[in-house]
């Protein structure tokens, strides 16, 4: 059996019962177009005309559902615009949400008027990859406080754009991250919002971020991934080869009769 993560690996062991032997961790990898580099001032151009987006933003992507805890992303941002506000920086910081239509999640409308943001929240829906990466290229930072990850793959897609990466400290995200993302406890609103302020201000942080992001997304390709699933298949039928080739042999001995 295959599990995506050391973490995952674990919970399969833990829930079914299986021997940690039995389990062989491969790990996900980015679609390769996200390591095509840098977009251009053309792209940029782009996203001013085509999604009005010519300011400052943080980014989420992702699928919307409750374990993604995008609530508290929305209440991080409305206690970081407070603050930002009362030290006059990044007056026009907006949020940008990537995944789903508003419209499908009263809850987190409910949210957004709740914090005061209407006017600095967007959600822009699905759009395709080759826009994806112009949104992660820009974004001043990537944010995923998720509570609960098999894997976990728009950090690493945000982290082969060198955008800097908040995620969270549980399940299999620090794994994947390395030590290349700020980790916070991911139900603690303040907490992230502390962390916002400090990857957005700290610009020391954001290089440092930056240069260890593309390292660690380097780690996890398609080729390697793939050559990892044929050496385990490789060692069991090899395995299975030698259980065969004993058992021929000792059935080819000469039988001795017991008098």
């Amino acid at each position: 059996m295959f599990a995506v993560s050391r973490f995952t690996k674990g919970e399969i062991e833990k829930l079914f019962g299986i021997p940690a032997s039995r389990i062989e961790v491969v790990y996900n990898a980015i679609d390769e177009r996200f390591l095509r580099g840098h977009t251009n001032d053309s792209d940029r151009q782009f996203l001013a005309e085509r999604y009005l987006v010519n300011y400052p933003f943080i980014l989420y992507a992702g699928r919307i559902s409750p374990h993604k805890n995008v609530v508290r992303i929305i209440e991080a941002f409305s206690a970081l615009k407070a603050e930002l506000d009362k030290e006059s920086k990044y007056p026009d910081l907006k949020l940008i949400i990537i995944g789903d239509e508003l419209s499908k999640h009263p809850d987190l409308r409910r949210t957004v008027i709740r914090g005061g943001v209407q006017n600095d929240v967007r959600f822009m829906g699905f759009v395709p990859i080759e826009v994806l990466r112009i949104f992660y290229d820009s974004a001043k930072t990537f944010v995923f406080p998720s509570l609960y990850e098999g894997f976990g793959l728009p950090p690493l897609e945000a982290m082969a754009h060198g955008t800097p990466v908040l995620t969270s400290n549980t399940s299999s995200l620090p794994e994947v991250v390395g030590n290349a993302a700020v980790l916070v406890n991911p139900e603690n609103v303040f907490e992230i919002m502390r962390a916002l302020h400090r990857v957005l201000l700290d610009q020391t942080l954001r290089e440092r971020m930056k240069q260890r992001g593309y390292d660690q997304a380097k780690k996890f390709s398609w080729d390697a991934s793939a050559r990892e699933i044929l050496n385990v298949y490789e060692n069991v039928i090899g395995q299975r080869s030698e259980k065969v080739r004993s058992r021929n042999d000792e059935e080819s001995l000469p039988k001795v009769a017991n008098t």
